[in-house]
């Protein structure tokens, strides 16, 4: 392979890897002038690529979309990764996805060599994706637009429907893509309400690229699981309720984290704050995280809440009565 050829290969993979490069990080990772990078483009156009260049001081290229899929280049270990995950979305609720996944899945495998695909199969006899399969349909179309958003630290603007009905047009830094029980979520800095949220992809529709970069926010993995969980509890419940405590609300946020999405200002120093459960033993224990000596009213209905002071009152009970005799062991 001639070194021109080489270079022009390399110069696609970093074009893959990242929407945007400027020209001149371009030529310091070939080692290359910027002059060079231009004639590699054109050769690379010249391929079918459609690679759009940006002039001026922080200008660069950007590979586009073109009427026509050219060869792709792909690693060892994505190629590894793409076989893998076409496995897994065949048997998930994508739209069109077993007859999509499959093809793709088919032509990917065919022109793998003997080695990477004995490790497809060892690999993707491990890989049992976690619960999804009966979940809402969610559109490979906007599921690879946010993936790539995600990515390239791209701020994007999405349709969202709410649980409710409400539409809604938001405008997003997108952090990542995460599956859990039935459904896929996307977790991203909202930028109208300057905090983090976690939406339902099934829910989204047209997703619109900004070309506008972001930073990414510090977030921990931990972090990260603990909002998907509270998205994945933040749906209607046998038992809904507000309870409304002696708390003011930045107080109330700091305290409670991402436990307290959906609370709003009740006054200058009351908070209002949803909860609800499968029953009675659920608003318990959602109770019972209110702050030592904060006073609060609960609007708990009937008969979950007689169910709760008879729970309640026996507790008491309990905890007045003398304690049982030792366990006396023979």
């Amino acid at each position: 392979m001639s070194d021109t050829t080489s270079r022009a290969l390399s110069l696609l993979n970093l074009l893959q890897t990242h929407r945007h490069w400027p020209g001149a990080e371009l030529a310091e990772r070939l080692g290359v002038t910027e002059r060079t990078v231009r004639r590699d483009v054109e050769r690379l156009r010249e391929l079918g690529y459609r690679i759009e260049s940006t002039p001026g001081a922080s200008g660069g290229y950007r590979l586009e979309a073109g009427s026509a899929v050219p060869p792709l280049l792909l690693t060892d270990e994505e190629a590894v990764a793409m076989a893998i995950g076409l496995r897994v979305a065949a048997s998930q609720r994508l739209v069109d996805g077993p007859d999509t996944t499959l093809t793709a899945l088919a032509k990917l495998e065919q022109v793998l060599p003997g080695p990477l695909r004995r490790r497809v199969n060892a690999l993707a006899e491990t890989v049992w994706p976690a619960g999804i399969r009966s979940g809402a349909p969610v559109s490979t179309e906007v599921l690879g637009e946010l993936a790539l958003a995600c990515r390239d630290h791209e701020r994007v603007r999405f349709t969202y429907t709410a649980l409710s009905g409400e539409v809604t047009r938001r405008r997003v830094e997108p952090h990542v893509l995460a599956p859990a029980d039935r459904h896929w979520y996307l977790l991203c800095w909202d930028l109208e309400r300057n905090d983090w949220r976690t939406f339902r992809v099934d829910r989204l529709s047209r997703v619109e690229h900004t070309r506008v970069l972001f930073t990414p926010r510090p977030l921990t993995a931990e972090e990260i699981e603990e909002f998907i969980l509270v998205a994945r509890s933040w749906a209607p419940q046998n038992i809904e309720a507000d309870a409304v405590m002696e708390l003011p609300f930045d107080e109330m946020r700091a305290y409670f984290g991402q436990w307290g999405q959906g609370a709003t200002a009740e006054g200058e120093g009351h908070t209002r704050w949803p909860m609800g459960g499968g029953d009675f033993r659920d608003a318990m224990y959602a109770l019972s995280w209110i702050p030592a000596g904060v006073e609060y009213t609960t609007s708990l209905p009937s008969p979950e809440r007689e169910e709760l002071r008879e729970a309640l009152e026996r507790m008491l009970r309990a905890l007045d009565a003398p304690p049982p005799p030792p366990l006396t062991r023979s």
